[in-house]
């Protein structure tokens, strides 16, 4: 029998696993051999999951590289003749180079787990299924097997949570001449949103599906296409029901009373009153008792209502959408996505299938190399670039935006095309370049703060497709803000008008998040989330290797916070976006630009009216008659508080309303304040 794994603890292991089985039926003794499966990503193969099983152990290998970086893990797993597991080691890295090295334990009497977050144990009699925080999606079809031996089709699970596996239908693959039949699958529970696999007619593991990402059996990867379009329909179907269920289209004006309004151009409240609503506009803001004949009527009881929310740096998908709009984000803008997926999201949400932000959609160009990102339009020359900006003009996009393996060289000529459609131009600094070459070359807006500043330390031949430019971040500390090199680049943001987009939230996880310890920006809601979800909240990103890291680390951040700062203070326009699937990140993300001088309602004003005005949606941003009915209401007052803006109790996208206490148990959240009164 061949075997994919060369160390020889692996063999040892096995041997000794035959050796202590359970006495009775192994639940794999129909399963033994090899698997080989393909990661597709953007329709391109970046990676592989391969398994080896003997006895009652399987051995995995999963590695995938996109965008210059990726997991790399081994695992080893023992099951008991229930198919439980007993044994469970995952070795290896995460995406952004964090050393995984977990184990799980069941003894007959307790079960043991260490992973990034600690250890931990519980007394048990029974073995239990084990969601692992590390591990490849493999193990979806290992608990599968588990769950349809259960009546419900659902189990309790270590650490904490329920899991439910749910059938969805029936399908037939062919290949050649050969048919497969097979059946697909929705596991949920442990997290946010469903996980989709396949399986076949002997419960083997043929695919885990998403609507960007696919993990195929080898030898399908042709199917790559047909088997995303299954996840988007499995998560539209969802996200459809949820919309149906939960999105109050009234049919008559909604008045929204006794609340103050937040103005932009006071940076103050006013005094109560009450906001009429018809159709998907404001037609009239009244006194506070103020009422009409046939309106329905939402008790603001003495909140503060405030205009949608802007976040810049999205990448749509469903669960974005609908998280983000219960979070107070009535508009997105998409920084680079699969063309296809975003041009039909954007379609079901215009139409009202599906709840989200009003979406501007950025277009990705990405020069193909060994480290590409795979999505967008990916190019192998000048002239391709210059045909994905026309294509993406004849397409409705409001502009460009520029990746890693872009070569630098061909900024000023797509600069020139894109304006010369006046389209706005963005991106990352592409490999080998420098913020100062695409200041020049016309960058409407830079595109995350790391970008810029690696610049300053870096030497001209390091290549940051890779890890690196989170890495070399480590020698910021050493930079001094006042040097000539660092003051030419300021004065060429300045001179051409160039604005800042610094996803400072991802750079505080990035570079502070440190394993077995809570993120910064989440210990106002972690405790609301489900438990797999908490769990990656306590999950450093960076592998940080000794003190003397982690210290670097630290003051990076510190010296990205100053160089804002500074930005600020020379007029530097600065954008607000995450990166982070927004939502409650948007949030933090606002909350840290204090640091840099905001006030708190300078900042509402910057999430909402200047974002309107900087993408030229003079209907939005502010809460007037004739503006669209884009707004959320919140008990507190952000002005004096900005944390207020995190317990939000309806939101209106278009006079569309929406209730996040009824939503948020959907996604296994603990809603964060109740709804208010309302008489129809």
């Amino acid at each position: 029998m061949k075997i994919h794994f060369l160390y020889a603890s692996i063999l040892l292991l096995s041997l000794h696993s035959c050796r202590t089985k359970s006495a009775g039926e192994s639940t794999l003794v129909h399963y033994q051999g090899d698997e080989s499966f393909s990661v597709i990503l953007g329709g391109t193969t970046v990676g592989h999951l391969k398994t080896h099983t003997t006895c009652d152990t399987v051995f995995i290998d999963y590695d995938y590289k996109n965008n210059g970086r990726g997991p790399t893990m081994k695992e080893t797993i023992i099951l008991n003749k229930e198919g439980f597991p007993v044994e469970w080691d995952i070795k290896g890295n995460t995406t952004f180079g964090n050393a995984v090295d977990e184990q799980y334990t069941f003894n007959g009497s307790s079960a043991s787990w260490t992973d990034a977050t600690g250890s931990d144990s519980k007394t048990t009699n029974k073995a239990l299924w084990y969601v692992n925080q590390s591990g490849s999606p493999y193990a979806a079809i290992l608990t599968a097997r588990s769950l349809l031996k259960s009546p419900d089709l659902s189990a309790e699970v270590l650490p904490a949570g329920k899991l439910q596996l749910i059938e969805m239908e029936k399908i037939n693959f062919s290949l050649d001449s050969a048919v497969v039949s097979l059946r697909t699958y929705a596991l949920s529970g442990a997290d946010l949103n469903p996980s989709y696999f396949i399986a076949d007619e002997e419960q083997r593991l043929f695919a885990v599906i998403s609507p960007r990402f696919v993990i195929v059996r080898e030898g399908f990867e042709a199917k790559e296409k047909e088997l995303r379009a299954y996840a988007e329909n499995y998560s539209t179907e969802r996200f459809e029901t949820l919309q149906q269920q939960y999105a109050h289209r009234y049919g008559k004006k909604v008045r929204i009373a006794r609340v103050k309004i937040f103005d932009p151009k006071t940076l103050s409240l006013t005094q109560l009153s009450s906001v009429l609503v018809d159709g998907d506009r404001i037609v009239g803001i009244d006194g506070p008792d103020v009422r009409g004949e046939d309106e329905v009527l939402i008790d603001g009881a003495g909140g503060t209502l405030v205009a949608g929310m802007y976040e810049m740096h999205a990448h749509t998908g469903d669960e974005d959408a609908i998280l983000n709009l219960l979070a107070g984000i009535t508009s997105f803008r998409d920084m680079g996505n699969d063309n296809e997926v975003l041009d039909d999201l954007v379609k079901k949400i215009d139409e009202g299938i599906l709840a989200g932000p009003r979406i501007h959609r950025l277009g990705f160009i990405e020069g193909k190399s060994e480290y590409n990102a795979n999505n967008g339009i990916i190019v192998s020359s000048q002239q391709e670039a210059l045909a994905a900006v026309d294509r993406y003009h004849e397409k409705g996009f409001y502009g460009v935006k520029l990746y890693n393996s872009m070569n630098g060289d061909w900024a000023p000529a797509i600069v020139k095309r894109a304006h010369g459609y006046g389209m706005f131009v963005c991106g990352h600094v592409p490999a080998f370049s420098n913020a100062k070459a695409m200041l020049r070359a016309g960058f409407d807006e830079m595109t995350h703060i790391n970008q810029t500043m690696l610049g300053w330390v870096l030497t001209p031949e390091e290549d940051t497709r890779t890890l690196l430019r989170l890495t070399a971040l480590k020698r910021l500390p050493e930079l001094n803000l006042q040097s000539a090199k660092v003051q030419e680049t300021l004065n060429l943001f300045k001179q051409h008008h160039t604005a800042m987009d610094p996803t400072l939230a991802i750079h505080e996880v990035l570079l502070k998040a440190r394993n077995g310890e809570v993120w910064e920006g989440t210990k106002d809601y972690i405790d609301h989330m489900p438990p797999n979800t908490q769990r990656g909240f306590k999950v450093a990103l960076a592998n940080v290797e000794s003190p003397e890291e982690d210290e670097a680390y630290q003051k990076a951040y510190e010296k990205i916070v100053e160089t804002l700062k500074i930005m600020k203070e020379q007029g530097i326009f600065i954008v607000p976006g995450t990166d982070l699937g927004g939502a409650f990140f948007y949030h933090r993300e606002l909350e840290l630009y204090q640091q840099l001088g905001y006030s708190p309602a300078e900042l509402i004003r910057l999430a909402t009216y200047d974002m309107a005005r900087y993408l030229g949606d003079e209907d939005l941003g502010s809460l007037a008659p004739g503006q669209l009915a884009d707004f959320f209401l919140i008990p507190g007052n952000p002005v004096e508080d900005l944390k207020a803006i995190k317990t939000i109790s309806m939101v209106s996208r278009g006079g569309t309303f929406y209730y996040p206490e009824e939503i948020y148990p959907s996604f296994g959240i603990q809603p964060f304040t109740a709804s208010p009164v309302v008489k129809e």
